[in-house]
């Protein structure tokens, strides 16, 4: 038996008291590790012949990919990867686990074919644990679709990142707040999305948590937390490419020209890059704030804008 066929395999460690308050034996439906509920994706991307390509790849469902597409003209080495999986969400007792190495010198983008739908629980909760490795001198983009969290969902994800110090990263997340047309805007009982980044030598360089607990402490419309607005991404710019203070500067610029979303920009721990957290009412507006600040960095980084990923 492989660490892949383990069930700890795909449950991240040190999971929150929180979280395990929920971990009861699932009642109505398939049990926690049952066929069908430990999604594996294990992927090496590396450059062969003036493009990146797919050297090693391992899945199992309900998570796959089928081969990756090259949708940027200006950047035809980069290798567009949609992990996708079976099924419309995440339920109760599902165990996630992406591992995406990015081989030196490749080029890689990495996102979803639409929202991640994480469903109502009565009995557990739902994990997601997403490990990155870039290499020297290497570009990974990894900007997924928003995660749609649904009444009395409970969910736990978390993205470890481990980067070298030349390599170029962009990577980010959106948080919706539900089915609003359902009447379902923060009706989930906890969403928990951490980041975690950190050198080739394990050096921790930050870490960053959004927590949502509606009800709680840690209530979205806490003065502190979301306030009056309802959706919340964050990006990270993790990059030596750019002096830091102008890469703040060039995030500020990009954010300043769309309306309707609160944003702030600020340097990262350890001089690694530069970090952007945007609020807003919608997801159209807090997602072209988004996509404005992904396609100002890729020009000044990659030198190209942002490509059409096709998607709707």
């Amino acid at each position: 038996m492989t660490g892949r066929d383990d069930l700890a395999w795909c449950t991240p460690d040190c999971l929150p008291e929180e979280l395990l308050a929920f971990g009861s034996a699932v009642q109505d439906g398939l049990a926690v590790g049952a066929a069908g509920k430990t999604g594996v994706l294990d992927l090496e991307l590396a450059p062969l012949a003036g493009s990146t390509k797919v050297v090693r790849q391992y899945q199992r469902a309900p998570l796959h990919i089928f081969r990756p597409i090259y949708l940027d003209p200006a950047r035809p080495d980069m290798a567009f990867v949609f992990p996708q999986q079976q099924g419309d969400g995440l339920v109760q007792g599902d165990r996630y686990r992406m591992d995406i190495d990015c081989a030196p010198g490749s080029a890689v983008h990495i996102t979803t074919q639409a929202a991640t739908k994480v469903f109502g629980a009565r009995d557990n909760f739902a994990t997601q644990l997403v490990n990155l490795r870039v290499g020297a001198g290497a570009v990974l983009e990894y900007l997924p679709d928003p995660v749609v969290p649904f009444r009395t969902s409970r969910l736990f994800q978390r993205t470890c990142l481990t980067t070298a110090p030349d390599a170029t990263v962009i990577m980010g997340e959106i948080l919706l707040p539900g089915r609003v047309a359902h009447d379902e805007a923060h009706a989930y009982d906890l969403c928990w999305m951490e980041t975690e980044v950190r050198s080739p030598d394990g050096t921790l360089l930050f870490t960053d948590t959004v927590r949502l607990r509606p009800g709680g402490l840690d209530d979205p419309r806490s003065p502190g937390l979301l306030g009056e607005y309802d959706v919340v991404a964050t990006m990270y710019v993790v990059a030596s490419r750019m002096p830091l203070p102008d890469l703040v500067l060039l995030l500020r610029g990009a954010l300043a020209e769309v309306p309707d979303v609160l944003a702030g920009v600020t340097e990262l721990p350890a001089a690694c890059g530069a970090a952007v957290r945007v609020l807003g009412h919608t997801s159209r507006s807090v997602q072209t704030a988004m996509h404005a600040a992904w396609d100002r960095t890729r020009v000044s980084l990659l030198g190209a804008s942002a490509p059409d990923l096709r998607k709707g």
